[in-house]
């Protein structure tokens, strides 16, 4: 991992280098009301400010993540009901038992320099200094498009689990050491991914059981 590369909390005073952030990873066509508002920000720095990570590449802001806590089942969600819209109020559960990462972005032009992985080894140190059994988020396969007329989101999803097929995020997150644990439709409006959400779950080795 680059060694110029560290994460700390972000805070509302960070929002334009947040902003920054969003922008590039987001481009247009992208809509502009679904970037981090000031108001995101506040409330994650607010309800849960560990979970709240902005990562730099020396001097530059080069990616974020934010998460919540909530107990992890096996019941179908989208990303709004996860997140609370973003807002996590009412979604974060001090009480919970997983560590549920509810988004990631790295600017374009720090893409291949260990940051999006930075970032996911915080957040399983997070879990494990918590105590925490989990970390969990839901996963985007935008390259199943691709390939949606001829085969289904199963058999896509269990390709790219054995190396099979390459997906742009899934890929990376198995790669992370995140195993599969549900296929969600209707997760989040995605034509890429057909609406579908892969949720994926790191166990913490040191919480047995």
């Amino acid at each position: 991992m680059n060694g110029t590369i560290y994460v700390r909390p972000y805070t509302p005073e960070d929002y334009d280098e947040l902003l920054l952030i969003q922008k590039e990873a987001f481009p247009p066509p992208f809509p502009e009301d679904l970037w981090w508002s000031r108001e995101h920000i506040q409330s994650h720095a607010e309800v849960f400010p560990e979970g709240a990570m902005i990562a730099f590449d020396g001097k530059e802001p080069a990616g974020s993540a934010t998460a919540l806590i909530t107990t992890l089942t096996s019941e179908p969600h989208t990303w709004e009901e996860a997140a609370d819209d973003g807002y996590i109020r009412k979604s974060h559960d001090p009480k919970g038992d997983t560590l549920y990462g509810i988004d990631v972005c790295v600017r374009p032009s720090f893409r291949g320099r260990g940051v999006a992985a930075a970032l996911y080894e915080e957040r399983k140190k997070l879990v494990q200094k918590l105590g925490l059994r989990r970390y969990a988020a839901g996963c985007r396969i935008p390259g199943f498009s691709r390939l949606a007329d001829s085969i289904d989101v199963e058999t896509y999803v269990r390709q790219v689990e054995k190396e099979e097929l390459h997906d742009p995020v899934l890929t990376f997150m198995l790669k992370q050491g995140l195993i599969i644990h549900q296929i969600i439709p209707d997760y989040l409006e995605d034509e890429e991914s057909r609406n579908y959400g892969v949720i994926v779950v790191w166990e913490n080795p040191e919480v047995s059981g």
